[in-house]
């Protein structure tokens, strides 16, 4: 019986996470421009924004300006929370831009540099406790 347990746990942990409900084409080259309400936070560095409540006008978001530390380390629910409670329903201004591989699109996200009311995204979640990588 426990092994038959623990197989079962090991399959749990095999078992990949639900991707992003993201499925807006993205930007393709830097200095592209998109705004819209943030309809879906992912973790807290990555989030969607989109016109509608319709999953298929949503833009999956890979901040510039800020990286936070993965779901499963240290703070990283509390990232994700943190920029949930800044951003959810708000209007974010975007723009597209070139990662460190010089890469506008990274793992099915665009890397965007947003604003909040003119303020830039990264600046405001570190007002707000936010640390970069979780350091």
């Amino acid at each position: 019986m426990l092994a038959v347990v623990a197989a079962f746990g090991a399959m749990m942990l095999a078992t990949p996470a639900l991707a992003d409900p993201c499925k807006a084409p993205l930007p393709k080259q830097a200095g592209e421009v998109f705004s819209g309400p943030v309809r879906y936070v992912g973790d807290g560095d990555g989030l969607c924004i989109g016109p509608s409540r319709d999953p298929a006008t949503w833009i999956e978001v890979r901040l510039a300006d800020f990286d936070a530390p993965e779901l499963d380390s240290p703070g990283g629910r509390e990232a994700k929370a943190r920029l949930d409670a800044l951003v959810r329903g708000r209007i974010l201004r975007c723009t597209a831009e070139r990662g460190r591989q010089g890469k506008v699109i990274v793992h099915d996200r665009v890397i965007a540099a947003c604003t909040l009311n003119g303020r830039p995204l990264g600046r405001l979640i570190q007002d707000r406790g936010g640390v970069v990588g979780g350091r």
